[in-house]
This record gives C-alpha cells, structure tokens and sequence, in this order.
C-alpha cells in the first residue's frame, strides 16, 4: 500500500452511493483514486464507473482479486454486511461500511469478531455526528461553553415522504429506530457520553407499512445527564424541515439550541448570541439535502486522516456498537414497557 495515494473500491452503487462516489472524487487533492465500483447491478455499476472511473464489476470478490484496492467503502443494503465485511476481512483490506452495521445483535458481534481477529482498520460511515452544524454544537460543548451538560432533547421530526426514493423503507419492520434513530442515538452518545439505560415508545402512524415510524426514548447517561430522543416520519409540522436534525442541549452554564436552517443560538452566562453554521453547496450537493451530503465529504476526510496516521476512525467497531446497543436496547423498552439497560460487547462476548 502506497502512503501517497489511497486506492478506493465502492461496492454498491445506488441511490445513497451517489453521494459516497461524489466525496471520494472531490478528495483527489487529498490523495484518493476511486479504482474499483462494484454492483451487483451491471447498469449502475457501469454507470458509476463511467460517471466516477475505475473498473466496474459485479462481482466483490472477483473486484478484490483483480484490483486489490487499499480501502473498501460498502454502500450496500444491511443484511449484506456481514457477507462482504468478512470477505474484506479475509483479504486484509481496510473497510468502511455504511450504518447501520446490521439488522440484528447477532450479525453486528459476527462483523466485530471478523474485523477485531484480520485487525484491519475499520469504521461504520455514521455521519450525522460530522454534519457542519453538529461538529460545531460539539465544539462549544467540548470547549466549556455552557458547562458540564445535564439536559438534551434531539429530534428529527418530519412528513416527507420518504419512502418514495426508498420504497423498501416501507416493507421493515423496524424503521424509524433502525434508518433514521440509529443516527439520533448516535448523537446522544456524542454530545451526552454513554447510556445507563433507555426506555421508549414507540408509535405507527402511517398506513400500510410494516414497522414504526414513530419512537420517542428517554435516556439515563453514565453522567447522570438525561437526554430525549425522538424520530418521526409522520410530524406534520410547518415548517417541515426535512431533513434536519434540531436539538437543545442543557448546561450548568447555559444552553446550546439548534434551530432550522443550521442556526445556532447560545445563552451562556447571562448572555446570547447568534452562530450561522449553514453549509455551503457544493458542485455536487442541493438543497434541502446538503448539510446530510456534504457530512458524507467530512466523514471521509477524517477516515484518509485516520487511515494514514495508521489509527482507527473515531467511528470504530467499538464506538458503533454502543449505538447499536441503544438501537437494541430500544426496541426491547419498547416491546416490554420496561427500562432497558444497552447489551456491551468485549473480547468477543456480550455482557
């Protein structure tokens, strides 16, 4: 493997890839070469072949042996996962893989047991924690801002349609936790720290799909901070601000509130002010969807910068576990009425 320039292998190509195979060329200055796309489709993988470069496939393995790029970025759907991490990790080959890790408990430990035995560098692409707005919500906490945080309420709440892009949305059984509360849960870990325990409710406001696509969980952090999360896909509010996150967050100090539009509002020690963190479009990003595209750019910035100083993402196999565990930890509270403390993985077995 060349330090100077970093050989990258898409496999999957579809409708989220897009934004995957646009942020790997925008880092062609940083040392990045989209080698290989791969598709089990062979008229999107020569469509991203043609658009992006690289060699196209169909077939991972046959793209492993005949490429052999430095890193891997799996843009596939879930239950694909384990299948392609444990061929990654069989060939040695650095890996990233799109959130969230896996569908079931299981299938996430088997993921962890194959990346922790090939010791390949290993990260999970969840990016709303590298959102413009959310890194710098994350800054002013880290820099004492509003002191040590005891409260948060993080909500994405929305009526779009969003199964008209993805319409297998509809068919899961576990929805809005599982696509959109892994990422709100995630946040709760970034900005609060771990969880002691969960509870959440859990409600199906829209006809004619399998799973919910409403949940509001309450958590107990290692900190004795509270948080709130909440994810809806059938809020009809106005403005819809689809697809924004909003949170407020609660200190000794003061508090930290992110409003529509990516403005920032503190009231910190008898004081206000006003922070704009709106993002600016790229060649490739649009309105309303680029702050979420353009996180997808800052994510795989900092895997090159991990992945040349030889050290794992901040989103390592570890890390992603423990969102996962609130994700699992959830649908038990839900299911049981009960507070439900997070499964934790260590050395292979979960506690």
């Amino acid at each position: 493997m060349s330090t100077d320039q970093i050989a990258v292998a898409v496999i999957g190509c579809g409708f989220y890839a897009q934004n995957h195979l646009n942020a790997w060329r925008d880092l062609a200055n940083d040392g990045v070469l989209i080698a290989a796309v791969c598709d089990t489709d062979p008229v999107k993988a020569k469509a991203a072949s043609d658009a992006f470069g690289g060699d196209w496939f169909t077939n991972a393995t046959q793209m492993i042996e005949a490429v052999q790029p430095d890193l891997i970025d799996i843009v596939t759907q879930p239950e694909t996962h384990r299948e392609l991490v444990e061929l990654t990790s069989s060939h040695g080959i650095a890996t990233i893989v799109q959130k969230p890790l896996a569908f079931n408990w299981d299938d996430c430990c088997a993921i962890a047991d194959a990346v922790t035995k090939s010791g390949i560098f290993f990260g999970v692409h969840e990016n709303f924690r590298f959102q413009g707005p959310m890194m710098r919500v994350k800054q002013l906490i880290d820099d004492n801002v509003i002191g040590k945080t005891s409260f948060a309420r993080i909500y994405f709440r929305t009526a779009f349609d969003v199964f008209f892009a993805q319409p297998y949305l509809a068919e899961q059984k576990r929805l809005a936790i599982q696509d959109v509360g892994v990422h709100v849960l995630d946040l709760a870990r970034f900005f609060m720290g771990e969880v002691k325990h969960l509870s959440c409710e859990t409600q199906q406001r829209i006809a004619n799909i399998a799973g919910e696509d409403t949940a509001t969980m309450l958590l107990r952090h290692t900190s004795d901070a509270v948080s709130v999360v909440e994810i809806s896909f059938s809020a009809k509010r106005s403005p819809d601000v689809f697809p924004e996150t909003l949170l407020e967050i609660e200190g000794e100090k003061g508090c930290i509130r992110l409003d529509a539009d990516s403005q920032i509002n503190v009231a910190s020690k008898g004081t206000n002010r006003h922070e704009d963190a709106s993002v600016p479009l790229l060649a490739w990003t649009e309105k309303p969807w680029h702050v979420t595209q353009a996180s997808v750019l800052d994510f795989n910035r900092h895997v090159v910068q991990a992945f040349r100083a030889n050290e794992m993402p901040d989103t390592n196999i570890a890390d992603n576990l423990r969102t996962i565990a609130l994700v699992e930890a959830a649908y038990e509270a839900a299911r049981t009425g009960r507070t439900v403390k997070p499964k934790v993985w260590v050395d292979g077995k979960t506690r």
